[in-house]
């Protein structure tokens, strides 16, 4: 029975994963920083599934907890889905610093150190597979989270290019608009987003695994998406800024 990590792993598109893999047989190690709620979501999966299930409680955000998860990677798994991370309420520059630099350790440096954690293991017995949850934002200039997301993308590529083995799969994983707990979270409101730009969780995972299988290095789910990143990429960087400034205000 393969095993998949999976933080943030109790709502929105962690939870989709692990209804996933869980149903393609995966045994399950769930992290994230509600130690109850991983409690519960454990229990549903495995009475659901029938799979094993462990729970991790770690906040990624300390050194403390991204160093249990680093030796619980040590220890082995087939497949790490780093899908934690969070948007903070408020513009930049008017975000205070600690919550712009939690942001980045989350972001950034959990997925870094995690996937560097996860390789030895995933090299020795020549296979396994990393996906990195990033956003569209990260194609667009919106602020620090959409700088953050930017780097995991670029770090995913780079690594999966520097891995240079087919055998090993790294991803960036780039969703739009997902109903899940985010916007709530982050006090954001999203009235202003059209219904139609709205995609599920668990479509959002069903177009992951397909193109992780593929062995795509950056994954775009829905055609919406991969039109607006594509015209994106056609339209000037200032007119970009311009009009991401907007929508997000």
């Amino acid at each position: 029975m393969p095993t998949a990590l999976i933080t943030g792993a109790t709502s929105g598109i962690g939870a989709a994963f692990a209804r996933r893999l869980a149903a393609d047989a995966f045994s399950l190690v769930l992290v994230a920083r509600d130690e109850l709620r991983l409690i519960r979501t454990a229990d549903q999966l495995k009475l659901r599934y029938g799979v094993p299930v462990e729970v991790l409680p770690a906040d990624l955000a300390t050194d403390e907890g991204l160093a249990k998860v680093e030796a619980r990677l040590r220890d082995g798994v087939d497949l790490l889905i780093n899908n934690a991370g969070f948007g903070n309420p408020g513009h930049f520059p008017d975000v205070p610093v600690e919550r712009e630099a939690r942001m980045l350790k989350v972001h950034c440096e959990a997925v870094l150190r995690l996937t560097l954690a996860a390789l030895p293991g995933m090299r020795e017995r020549e296979r396994g597979a990393i996906v990195n949850v990033a956003s569209v934002a990260a194609f667009f200039t919106r602020g620090t989270y959409s700088a953050s997301k930017a780097w995991v993308v670029n770090f995913s590529e780079s690594a999966a290019a520097e891995l240079r083995d087919p055998r090993i799969k790294i991803m960036a994983l780039c969703p739009g608009f997902v109903r899940t707990e985010f916007h709530q979270r982050a006090s954001m409101d999203s009235s202003a987003i059209p219904g139609f730009m709205w995609l599920k969780a668990d479509d959002v995972v069903r177009d992951a695994m397909r193109d992780l299988a593929l062995g795509k290095r950056v994954s775009i789910p829905d055609l919406r998406y991969k039109a607006v990143v594509a015209i994106g990429r056609l339209i000037p960087r200032s007119v970009q800024a311009m009009v991401s400034q907007r929508i997000g205000r």
